[in-house]
Protein backbone atom coordinates (compact mmCIF):
# COMPACT_ATOMS: atom_id res chain seq x y z
CA UNK A 1 0.00 0.00 0.00
CA UNK A 2 2.99 2.33 0.25
CA UNK A 3 2.82 3.41 -3.43
CA UNK A 4 -0.89 4.18 -3.00
CA UNK A 5 -0.15 6.13 0.19
CA UNK A 6 2.48 8.18 -1.65
CA UNK A 7 0.14 8.98 -4.54
CA UNK A 8 -2.78 9.90 -2.29
CA UNK A 9 -0.58 12.15 -0.15
CA UNK A 10 0.06 14.26 -3.27
CA UNK A 11 -3.63 14.83 -3.97
CA UNK A 12 -4.61 18.12 -2.37
CA UNK A 13 -7.68 18.17 -0.20
CA UNK A 14 -8.96 14.75 0.71
CA UNK A 15 -8.12 13.11 3.99
CA UNK A 16 -7.53 9.39 3.82
CA UNK A 17 -6.99 6.40 6.02
CA UNK A 18 -5.38 3.15 4.96
CA UNK A 19 -6.38 0.33 7.32
CA UNK A 20 -3.79 -2.39 7.92
CA UNK A 21 -6.04 -4.99 6.35
CA UNK A 22 -3.61 -7.23 4.52
CA UNK A 23 -5.25 -9.36 1.83
CA UNK A 24 -8.94 -8.88 1.05
CA UNK A 25 -9.30 -12.64 0.76
CA UNK A 26 -9.75 -13.18 -2.97
CA UNK A 27 -6.15 -13.62 -4.16
CA UNK A 28 -6.99 -14.23 -7.80
CA UNK A 29 -9.70 -16.86 -8.07
CA UNK A 30 -9.08 -18.28 -4.57
CA UNK A 31 -12.01 -16.49 -2.94
CA UNK A 32 -14.43 -17.50 -5.68
CA UNK A 33 -13.74 -21.20 -5.41
CA UNK A 34 -16.14 -23.29 -3.34
CA UNK A 35 -13.57 -24.87 -1.00
CA UNK A 36 -11.81 -21.77 0.36
CA UNK A 37 -14.87 -19.48 0.36
CA UNK A 38 -15.09 -19.32 4.17
CA UNK A 39 -11.37 -18.57 4.48
CA UNK A 40 -11.68 -15.85 1.85
CA UNK A 41 -14.58 -14.21 3.67
CA UNK A 42 -12.78 -14.49 7.03
CA UNK A 43 -9.74 -12.67 5.60
CA UNK A 44 -11.94 -9.75 4.55
CA UNK A 45 -13.85 -9.75 7.83
CA UNK A 46 -10.62 -9.39 9.81
CA UNK A 47 -10.14 -5.66 9.01
CA UNK A 48 -11.25 -4.61 5.52
CA UNK A 49 -15.00 -5.26 5.62
CA UNK A 50 -15.55 -3.69 9.07
CA UNK A 51 -13.59 -0.61 7.95
CA UNK A 52 -15.70 -0.25 4.80
CA UNK A 53 -18.95 -0.83 6.67
CA UNK A 54 -17.89 1.73 9.27
CA UNK A 55 -17.19 4.41 6.69
CA UNK A 56 -19.69 7.22 6.32
CA UNK A 57 -22.06 6.98 3.36
CA UNK A 58 -20.36 9.89 1.60
CA UNK A 59 -16.81 8.55 2.20
CA UNK A 60 -15.14 7.33 -0.95
CA UNK A 61 -13.67 3.83 -0.66
CA UNK A 62 -10.53 3.36 -2.74
CA UNK A 63 -9.22 -0.14 -3.38
CA UNK A 64 -6.28 -0.57 -5.74
CA UNK A 65 -7.00 -4.22 -6.58
CA UNK A 66 -9.75 -5.42 -8.93
CA UNK A 67 -10.38 -8.41 -6.67
CA UNK A 68 -10.54 -6.19 -3.59
CA UNK A 69 -13.21 -4.02 -5.21
CA UNK A 70 -15.28 -7.13 -5.95
CA UNK A 71 -14.92 -8.40 -2.37
CA UNK A 72 -16.09 -5.02 -1.07
CA UNK A 73 -19.13 -5.05 -3.36
CA UNK A 74 -19.97 -8.66 -2.49
CA UNK A 75 -19.64 -8.43 1.31
CA UNK A 76 -20.27 -4.79 2.16
CA UNK A 77 -23.88 -4.27 1.09
CA UNK A 78 -22.98 -3.51 -2.53
CA UNK A 79 -20.75 -0.63 -1.42
CA UNK A 80 -18.94 0.73 -4.46
CA UNK A 81 -15.21 1.30 -4.37
CA UNK A 82 -12.96 2.90 -6.96
CA UNK A 83 -9.39 2.30 -8.08
CA UNK A 84 -6.59 4.75 -7.40
CA UNK A 85 -6.55 5.94 -11.05
CA UNK A 86 -10.32 6.56 -10.84
CA UNK A 87 -9.76 8.67 -7.73
CA UNK A 88 -7.04 10.68 -9.46
CA UNK A 89 -9.30 11.27 -12.47
CA UNK A 90 -12.02 12.56 -10.13
CA UNK A 91 -9.53 14.91 -8.47
CA UNK A 92 -8.59 16.05 -11.99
Amino acid sequence: MEPTRQVLSRVEGPEFEIPDSGCCGVAGSFGYEEGPYDVSKACGERVLFPAVRGAKADDLVVAPGFSCRHQIADFCDERRSVSTPELLAMAG
